[in-house]
């Protein structure tokens, strides 16, 4: 790999022309493709020093993070995990190179997108799913009971453990 390209505006054209290669080398004919969607690069703002949006393409919908500083973006080979921390709970995400981009790193949110009838409802979910990701879990939960109280109530054990991908989805669904 190359050396680490740091983006000082947003990377979304980039972004979009990597997948836009990718679709036409290597995914044309594969059966998991929408047909009603297309790639696009959405919502990217900085978020820690760095570029934080959405990806959709026919195949999947990730977030994405690209490096805009050096000193604190945490590289992760291609392939290989990282957990981040948002407001919303810790997430996984990959290590990935491309070469209109350089490195970054993506959390699959979608994969296939077949729920989705059109690119303005996978939009939506997308940007809902920014917003939902940047936001604390729901402050007017009951507080968290004291640790004996835990094993006996499984909904009450969830209330002191970061939000699973699933609850995130199942919150941003909730939204809309």
């Amino acid at each position: 790999m190359s050396t680490l390209r740091i983006h000082d505006a947003d990377p979304a054209a980039l972004l979009e022309a990597a997948f836009r290669r990718i679709e036409t080398e290597s995914m044309a004919g594969v059966g998991v493709l929408n047909p009603a969607l297309r790639v696009e690069a959405l919502g990217f703002v900085r978020f820690e020093g760095h570029w934080l949006g959405i990806v959709i393409t026919p195949w999947f919908m990730n977030l994405v993070l690209v490096p805009g500083d050096a000193a604190s973006w945490q590289s992760v080979a291609p392939g290989k995990r990282l957990f981040r921390k948002f407001p919303s709970g810790d997430f996984a995400f990959l290590g990935s190179h491309e070469a209109e981009v350089g490195e970054f790193q993506s959390c699959s949110l979608f994969s296939p997108m077949s729920q989705f009838a059109d690119q303005d409802g996978a939009r939506a979910v997308a940007l809902a799913a920014l917003e939902t990701l940047q936001r604390a879990p729901d402050a007017a939960a009951p507080p968290a009971p004291p640790a004996n109280d835990v094993l006996d109530d499984p909904g009450r054990a969830a209330l002191q453990r970061p939000m699973s991908k699933r609850e995130f989805l199942g919150s941003v669904f909730r939204r809309g």
